[in-house]
């Protein structure tokens, strides 16, 4: 199915639409339940306010990214990097 300069809203449930392609698209206020993204790529993507929650991140790269405020299990990540790289250059 395409879809193409169009607005509506999708309500996708018990379905495989695995090897689908999203390019240009507002995903704001998108919500995903019991989803299986592995091998999930994003880039040049607007996540800020972004939350991950339960989820199996094994494998999980994240990098060339703006991090200001990110934070893991309420660690800020710029101050746990920071603190690594301190810790290589001693």
């Amino acid at each position: 199915m395409e879809i193409h300069k169009t607005r509506m809203r999708l309500d996708v449930r018990d379905a495989d639409v695995s090897g689908s392609v999203f390019d240009d698209v507002n995903m704001s206020g998108w919500t995903a339940h019991n989803v299986n993204i592995s091998g999930f790529r994003v880039e040049n993507a607007n996540l800020a306010g972004l939350r991950i929650a339960d989820a199996n991140l094994v494998g999980a790269t994240i990098s060339n990214c703006r991090i200001e405020g990110m934070t893991i299990d309420g660690i800020r990540v710029e101050d746990a990097l920071a603190a690594y790289r301190q810790s290589k250059v001693a």
